[in-house]
Order: structure tokens, then sequence, then C-alpha cells
């Protein structure tokens, strides 16, 4: 028998595997170059290997049209404009997010800093929350905060996503340790998917590639690009780009044709 879990990851998830465009942004910097307009974006997208998006509630209300690919709504937020950008707060609920037809739920949790205690608890709440009612909860979980010197640090990485894991997400997304190896250990000792963030702009589109190809060798099951894909010249190519590497295992050489 399949479950509401089961429909909802298949929505969002290409045979396992994720392809995701975070488009949270709105809230921490403002309309950035690339999201004037999320829905343009994510409609040029959606039939290129795209398999869903993380957007804020109010962008789902103010979509002209329905979607192909699956929804994550995104339920924790801080502004660039706060005295404390790394104090994540709940803005919104799981109802909210049945009611609004979404395929799943995205928290951001900052670990390492004097504000984790209130966002872990958050995370904890909103999984109760999302098991009660069958509906996949991503965790981003990021080394932030006063005690972090290295964000990237295997160790802490590694640390970061079992908390994640630990307190019920379904779907890891963390920082990559620009390592293969050490990588392939922290996915090893995750009980959970782990896909990538993308981080800032990435220098060349090369750049980009070689790490989706390197983390996938590490067994990721996928990436959450957000700049790098919605700020890139085109974003459709990026993403055929991506989806060559992510669900047909090509190198990041031939992944870099569909661009050229």
């Amino acid at each position: 028998m399949v479950s509401g879990l089961e429909i909802r990851l298949n929505r969002i998830l290409r045979k396992g595997k994720m392809l995701c465009i975070p488009m949270d942004h709105g809230i921490s910097n403002g309309p950035i170059e690339g999201l004037e307009n999320p829905a343009a974006t994510i409609y040029k997208c959606e039939g290129r290997g795209l398999t869903s998006v993380i957007i804020n509630k109010g962008i789902i209300k103010t979509m002209p049209k329905p979607t192909r690919v699956g929804i994550l709504v995104h339920f924790s937020s801080s502004t660039s404009l706060s005295l404390s950008p790394n104090r994540k707060m709940l803005t919104g609920t799981v109802k909210e997010a049945v009611a609004l037809g979404a395929d799943g739920v995205s928290l951001h949790i900052n670990i390492g800093g004097k504000e984790e205690p209130e966002m872990l608890e958050q995370l904890g709440m909103t999984a109760d929350q999302c098991h009660r009612w069958n509906m996949p909860l991503l965790a981003m979980m990021y080394p932030r905060g006063e005690n972090i010197k290295n964000p990237h640090d295997a160790e802490i990485v590694g640390h970061v996503a079992r908390i994640g894991a630990e307190c019920g997400a379904d779907i890891i997304k963390t920082l990559y340790t620009g390592d293969v190896d050490s990588f392939a250990k922290i996915v090893k000792n995750t009980p959970v998917p782990i896909v990538v963030a993308g981080g800032p702009k990435a220098k060349t589109d090369f750049d980009i590639l070689q790490m989706t190809e390197d983390i996938m060798m590490a067994g990721a099951k996928g990436v959450t690009y957000g700049r790098n894909i919605f700020a890139h010249k085109s974003p459709e190519k990026m993403v055929e780009a991506l989806a060559s590497i992510i669900f047909r295992n090509e190198s990041a050489k031939e992944a870099m044709k569909k661009i050229e």
C-alpha cells in the first residue's frame, strides 16, 4: 500500500533523486537578481529535468497556474535587515502547507550559534506535525554561528547533518565539504538522503557542474542550487546540464556541452 508520504516524495524527487531550486530568498534578501519573477523561472525550467522548487507561501498563492514540478513550502525565515539574521522563525504550519497544496515542507536550521536551541525546537515540533500529515520535511542544516570557524569542516558538517536526521527530517540539505571521501562518510553516517546546497554564485559554470559530479559520486541524492540556477543567464540550460549529471551519470565535461 502506498502512503501519502511516498506519494508526495515521488512528486519532489525522481527515481529517488532531487534537482531543486530553492527560491525562498525574497524574505531574507528581497527581489535579488533572478528572483524578480520566480514563477516565470519555474515555468521555464519545469520541463528540463527540474524535480522541485522551494518557495515561500506567498509565492505559491500568486503563481498564475500550477507547475508540473513538486513544491516545498518554506516555513522559516529571517531578514538581512535584522539584528539577528541567523535566527530563523516559523512562518507557517504543516496544516497550512496541506491547504496550499504543497508536496513538502522546508525549514532552515542554523547550528552553532546562540539561536540554535530555539531552531532545534522548531525542527522537532515541525517534524512531528509533518509525520502526522504524511508530509515530507526537508531540513536545511547549516553550520552557522559564533562557534563555527569553518562551516565546511567535515566533522562539523557530519554532526549538523546527523542532527537533522535525528530530529525527524526526511531529507537533509547541507554544505559540501569540498572533498569526495569526507562527504561520502557523511552520507554513509546520515540515515536519510542528503542533498547539497549551492552557496554563493560559482565563478564558472564548470565549477558548479564539477561539484555536482563529485557530490553524486560521494552518494548524495541530488542538489538544491539557488543563485547558480536562477541567477544564471540561461537557467533552463543549467538545469538540463545538472539533470544530465544527476539522472544520467554524465560527467561535468559532457554536461558543459548543454550550456555551451
